[in-house]
């Protein structure tokens, strides 16, 4: 094992107060956030298990993860928060100028579409 390695290998968390290992050294039964939503996953309020530590731009960088066997599965959105979503969006692409739906988001830069934004195409 290196020296970078060994600096961030405490598994019992006597070092670190949470069981810490190196980039890629984590046993099996331990996920990311990002790892668990792949998987379909959440963490369903339960602490941080251990962490994984590496050095990297800017210093330390650090990844928390999760106990796989204690994650549930994730939350699918109902038809309500679907509709409310869609209305979101829709008033996003609504010119409040020209009063038509563009198929892009209307940039808050400007505040309306880009044809009735001053210097626009007319």
């Amino acid at each position: 094992m290196s020296r970078i390695r060994a600096v961030f290998h405490d598994p019992d968390g006597s070092r670190y107060g949470i069981p810490t290992y190196w980039w890629h050294g984590a046993p099996a039964g331990y996920a990311t956030r990002r790892q668990l939503r792949a998987a379909g996953l959440r963490p369903a309020g339960q602490p941080v298990a251990a962490q994984i530590l590496w050095r990297g731009v800017g210093g330390i960088r650090a990844a928390y993860l999760y106990r796989v066997d204690l994650a549930r599965p994730k939350r699918t959105a109902t038809p309500a928060q679907l509709r409310a979503v869609r209305a979101a969006l829709t008033a996003r692409k609504t010119c409040p100028t020209c009063r038509t739906v563009q198929p892009y988001c209307i940039p808050r830069s400007l505040g309306e579409c880009v044809d009735c934004a001053p210097g626009g195409p007319r």
